[in-house]
Order: structure tokens, then sequence, then C-alpha cells
């Protein structure tokens, strides 16, 4: 694959990938938080290319500090998994975006650390002007869609530690991992290739358990 034109053909084909797929949600995640993340599609630094968001988190953030991650956090008493990808997205990055722009969801992801997160697939048309927070994000890169494809993507490594392998993801700057990495493999798969893929078996590395 050479190229994913950002045009309303690509909009259309996500909106109808995530429109047929049957997203798994757990209402009652038990001991786990509820929290959403935005997998925003814009077009690349290339015009024409479609990209998606990927920040890395400022090393003086208690939880996670200078890991990979997308726009999100816990949902708020009252939000939607909508509502909070949206909100997080504008605090983090300011960008302002309606759930007109929402295209759908995939799989609710448990994480280590105690959290269920809701990927929110969002589409932003035009030029998006990026203003990250700098108490929240140290870095924000448009990463081509393409990137998704590599042929040596993603990497399944097991771990002693689990009985679960774990899923990393080669990116221009970093090899990224779960959960960031579960779920961009699932966007890729869902909504870019039209593959009912699962990734909620997926393991985190062991630096990201706490």
């Amino acid at each position: 694959m050479t190229s994913l034109r950002f045009d309303e053909k690509l909009r259309r084909d996500i909106a109808g990938r995530l429109g047929r797929f049957d997203v798994r949600r757990r209402p009652d995640p038990g001991s786990l938080k509820h929290a959403a993340v935005a997998i925003v599609v814009v077009e690349a630094d290339a015009p024409g290319e479609a990209a998606f968001l990927l920040t890395r988190r400022t090393p003086k953030l208690r939880a996670h500090g200078g890991q990979f991650a997308l726009p999100g956090g816990r949902v708020d008493a009252g939000e939607t998994m909508e509502q909070t990808a949206l909100r997080e997205l504008h605090e983090e990055l300011g960008v302002l975006a309606s759930t007109d722009d929402v295209l759908g969801r995939l799989d609710d992801y448990p994480t280590r650390s105690g959290y269920l997160i809701a990927p929110v697939v969002v589409w932003l048309s035009g030029k998006v002007q990026l203003l990250p927070s700098p108490s929240e994000v140290a870095t924000v890169y448009r990463v081509a869609c393409t990137e998704l494809f590599r042929p040596n993507s993603p990497e399944i490594v097991p771990i002693p530690e689990s009985d679960r392998p774990i899923i990393r993801l080669p990116l221009p700057m970093a090899t990224v991992n779960a959960p960031t990495a579960a779920m961009l493999y699932q966007f890729k798969e869902v909504a870019l290739a039209g593959r009912d893929t699962r990734v909620d078996h997926f393991e985190q590395p062991v630096f990201a358990w706490r």
C-alpha cells in the first residue's frame, strides 16, 4: 500500500466499516475505571495523505510519563465515551471537534494499570492547528496511516511474565507498545483494511503494568 488519500471516500469507507463492526463493549468494568481515547484522522504533512495523531506524554506526568499515547483520559461523571474523547482532544491538543466528527468506536481495551479504554475514531477535515498542552504533551506527531501497513508490523512477542504475548508497532519515531499499539492495530485492521480483528488478548509490556 503506497498511500491512503485523505478524501471523502476514505471518510465514508472508515465510517462504513466501523458502522458494520460488532464492537465489544463492557458496560460494567468491575474494578477497572472507564477511559476513552481519540484516534484522530487528519491530513498528513504530505498534502493529500491521511495521518493519525500520536502524542508523547511529558516526562513530568505521574502516570506513564514519557510514553507514546493517544489523546484521552478518564471519563467524567455524566459523559459518554465520545464526549470524553473529544474533551481530552481539546485539553491536550487544543483541537475543538464535535460529535459530528466521530466516525465510530473500536473494542474496549483493559489495561494493567486499571483502566478500560474505549477508542473513538474522529475525522477532522481541513487544516488542523495543533496547540499541545505543555503540562501533558511533550510532542505531537502526524503519522501517515500507511505506516500501520509496514511489512514487519505488528511485532508479536512472548514474555515470561504473562501467558499472553505483547504487541508492538514500529513507527518512524519509535516502537510503540500496547495499549496504544493494540488500539492502533485494530484501527488499521477494522477501519482501514475492513477486517474484523480483535486485540484485547494482547498483553502490555511489564513497565506499563503500573
